[in-house]
């Protein structure tokens, strides 16, 4: 594949844009573990539940994996990461308004949905765009990046709860969404594919779901 070659301008913000969607990913993915004793607090949830809860970010995470392979090589990062996020806003609203466990689980499912794309989105991007030595660094800063988001879910979250609340984290975080969704339109190329793919052979996806 003839890979372009980017101005390190472009390249860094094409990173930082994509960075900026895995931090809120993997933030998201941890911070039931810090919001926890309010919402047993609030919802008066059993260990069940919560769990539940937890669990309902990675049922909606998992269960777009297979279809996003295709969605990203058709319609490319930049279509599909914002179109991605735009769920993960809704998700978080919900959540932020919830008045039940029920609006929460399928707040967390959507969140999980939303953000299915912060990680293979970038690395489908890197793959093209990037020449090979700086998509292996690349990829490697985004796992960094990931880990920052994981640790931001605790202390940091912690500090903000006192001051405006777990409902006022998740509307912070819908703002920090709605930002990356711009920067994506803004700062992401369009995408361009090299071959027309094939449709979905849904016999052949069969095969992968009973795997």
């Amino acid at each position: 594949m003839n890979k372009p070659i980017l101005a390190q301008s472009k390249a860094i913000s094409i990173f930082f844009v994509f960075a900026l969607g895995y931090f809120i990913s993997t933030l998201l993915r941890a911070i039931n573990a810090t919001i926890s004793p309010e919402l047993v607090s609030e919802f008066n949830l059993s260990a069940g539940e919560l769990g539940l809860l937890g669990g309902g970010y990675f049922l909606g995470f998992a269960s777009v994996q297979i279809p996003l392979g295709y969605l990203l090589d058709s319609k490319g990062p930049r279509k599909i990461v914002s179109y991605f996020l735009s769920l993960t806003i809704v998700g978080l609203l919900l959540f932020a308004y919830a008045q039940n466990f029920t609006m929460l689980l399928v707040s967390r499912i959507l969140i999980g949905i939303g953000v299915g794309a912060c990680l293979m989105g970038p690395l489908t991007a890197y793959r093209v765009w990037y020449q090979d030595e700086t998509q292996q660094r690349a990829n490697s800063w985004m796992l960094m990046v990931g880990a920052i988001g994981m640790l931001s879910s605790s202390l940091p979250v912690q500090y903000f709860i006192p001051a405006i609340g777990w409902r006022g984290v998740f509307i912070f975080l819908t703002g920090l969404t709605l930002v990356c969704i711009i920067l994506v339109i803004i700062f992401i190329p369009k995408w361009q594919s090299e071959e027309k793919l094939k449709k979905i052979n849904f016999n052949e996806l069969k095969i992968v779901w009973q795997n």
